[in-house]
């Protein structure tokens, strides 16, 4: 296989975490790509408790990709976060991953989150790249964060608050007194 893989668009198939037979394909592609490892209990947490989180990519049958998230409360607010995202070598440059990660937080968006986070290691250009467009800003860097002796960049999308507007009471249609006189004859 040559350093990018020869494909259209079309021929992409995404698809949401379907059961316990795409867990090995999640588990392949992460121990392949990622430089943390993690057990299957990890896995487990992850895609059980928020399945519609968890979204995976093929071509032509092959898995090439997928993101592994979760949400919940966090310090007084409703947080979406993305644990893993992985596309395979060939594949990376063409909006696959911003595609994966852009259907995790649309969910997590209608389902109340407030803002999403996740952690990059600080020599991952490609996955800072990726997460600066999509909106998301660097919060703060952890030193030693990953298990290799990395750092890394927590990284923050928050989400704009909407705009409630305010019911005006009839009392308050009236000014109580005018700020410009008007003329008296």
């Amino acid at each position: 296989m040559g350093d990018k893989e020869e494909f259209d668009e079309g021929e992409i198939e995404y698809t949401s975490y379907a059961g316990e037979h795409h867990l090995p394909l999640i588990m392949s592609l992460v121990d392949q790509e990622l430089s943390e490892p993690y057990s299957i209990f990890t896995y487990r947490y992850f895609v059980y408790l928020w399945p519609q989180l968890c979204f995976l990519a093929f071509h032509k049958g092959k898995c090439i990709g997928t993101v592994v998230c979760k949400m919940g409360e966090h310090r007084q607010s409703y947080r979406g976060y993305i644990a893993m995202l992985v596309v395979i070598k060939p594949y990376r440059g063409r909006g696959l991953a911003t595609e994966l990660v852009t259907r995790s937080i649309k969910v997590m968006m209608e389902s109340g989150c407030e803002e999403v986070t996740l952690e990059a290691e600080v020599s991952n250009k490609g996955a800072l790249a990726l997460y600066g467009r999509l909106g998301f800003i660097k919060a703060k860097r952890l030193h030693h964060y990953y298990l290799n002796g990395m750092d890394a960049f927590r990284l923050k999308l928050l989400f704009p608050r909407p705009h409630v507007p305010q019911m005006v009471s009839e009392d308050q249609t009236e000014p109580e007194h005018e700020i410009f006189p008007r003329p008296r004859d």
